[in-house]
């Protein structure tokens, strides 16, 4: 039905219409209330940006190590440091800063807010070591690190789980059985 030009609606009759499909129950009620059309684009549709997404993509390239947090989820309760460094950009700019010195200043910022939290969780791991606690999670995690844990999961299930072992069981044994079956046919 790809070649004829349409809607599923317009396909339909035009099947019926030409004795090609006996006609179906939906489609009286169909014809009587048609689905809305919307207006097609011609051409490509054209991609959504904030006014910040310039000086994001300029933020990851200047600290990558940043890159495991989210900049999709600007309306979360804690914002991305990315983010807020673009924020912080564009209201410098409004206030007549030249673009290079609102990223200097930005970044003078974001630098000394990290160096403040790494200090303060620095000084609660001390605080918890001296308590015989176990520490807070890092603020910081690397983002290796985070992407192993989210996996760990997955790792420790193979070698537990009944159901993959046996999988594993029955690969191995498939192997076995091709090679057994590689010798006698002389390769």
């Amino acid at each position: 039905m790809s070649f004829m030009k349409g809607d599923l609606l317009t396909k339909t009759r035009k099947l019926v219409k030409g004795l090609a499909k006996a006609e179906p129950v939906w489609l009286k009620a169909m014809e009587q209330a048609p689905p809305p059309t919307f207006p097609r684009v011609d051409g490509k549709v054209q991609k959504i940006t904030l006014p910040e997404d310039v000086y994001v993509k300029k933020f990851f390239q200047k600290h990558p190590d940043s890159a495991y947090h989210d900049a999709i989820k600007f309306l979360d309760f804690n914002p991305v440091p990315a983010r807020i460094f673009a924020w912080r950009v564009l209201e410098l700019k409004e206030q007549g800063v030249s673009e290079e010195e609102a990223m200097a200043a930005a970044n003078m910022e974001y630098r000394a807010e990290k160096k403040m939290k790494k200090k303060a969780y620095s000084r609660l791991k001390q605080i918890a070591r001296l308590q015989g606690k176990k520490p807070p999670p890092n603020p910081f995690p690397s983002a290796i690190k985070q992407i192993q844990a989210e996996e760990r999961k997955y790792v420790r299930d193979r070698f537990f789980n009944p159901k993959i072992k046996e999988i594993a069981q029955r690969l191995k044994e498939e192997k076995a059985a091709e090679m057994q079956e590689r010798k006698r046919g002389g390769w």
